[in-house]
């Protein structure tokens, strides 16, 4: 199992060795401990353009997946890929997040990884109320399952501090 992370962020530290163990522990408790994510955690400029052009919708979101598997694949060739696919998150939405709900940031980066693998898995709340129903379940069982979660984000210097 590999996590390949790429964090394009200045004004906040991230303990990129804590959230790569953390997302290794998210690819195990759902069954995906031979695959490989990866993991990027952006901006909102740029989590904005990659809405816009993947999902049409011109704004910024929390957490967008790519997943590789249910790539479209050239007429006979089979994907013998141990990469699930691509988690995006954006760092300073997660941020605005955590402090409207009152938790912590590193909780709210754990939710949203636990939410982008379960897009990677196949679930997608978009579909139907049933399935949106299903996925909220399957992730309040896996952060319990990866809980307590480890700090991960800290604020620069100069900046203000946990969102506790």
């Amino acid at each position: 199992m590999a996590v390949f992370l790429r964090v394009r962020l200045t004004r906040l530290v991230v303990r990129q060795t804590t959230l790569a163990r953390l997302a290794e522990r998210v690819l195990s408790a759902v069954g995906e401990s031979r695959s490989e994510l990866s993991l990027e955690l952006t901006g909102d400029r740029r989590m904005r353009r990659l809405n816009r052009e993947y999902r049409k919708k011109d704004r910024p979101t929390d957490v967008l997946a790519f997943p590789i598997r249910e790539a479209v694949m050239p007429r006979g060739v089979r994907s013998v890929t141990q990469m699930l696919g691509d988690v995006v998150i954006s760092l300073p939405t997660a941020v605005r997040q955590a402090k409207r709900a009152g938790r912590s940031i590193d909780d709210e980066l754990a939710m949203l990884l636990v939410h982008g693998v379960l897009h990677l898995c196949g679930y997608d709340h978009e579909r139907n109320p049933r399935e949106e129903a299903r996925m909220s379940r399957r992730e309040r069982v896996l952060f319990n399952l990866i809980s307590p979660v480890p700090r991960m984000v800290t604020f620069r210097a100069g900046r203000e501090t946990r969102g506790r």
